[in-house]
């Protein structure tokens, strides 16, 4: 069976408004401030909060 009438561009695209994708949030490390994601470990420094600390391997290229 076809549609009755044609769907409207408004309409299609109401339809898809949520389907828009959604920029990253960073924030700035406190301790060598570089973007990194909210609640995770720097991936320069491994910064996590005041307490906490993790150790980040260093590659070196030459």
């Amino acid at each position: 069976m076809l549609p009755a009438k044609k769907t409207s561009k408004t309409r299609t695209r109401t339809r898809r408004s949520h389907q828009a994708l959604k920029a990253i949030n960073l924030s700035v490390c406190k301790k060598c401030s570089n973007p990194k994601l909210p609640h995770a470990a720097c991936s320069n420094c491994g910064y996590v909060n005041s307490t906490i600390s993790l150790k980040v391997a260093k590659t070196e290229e030459a």
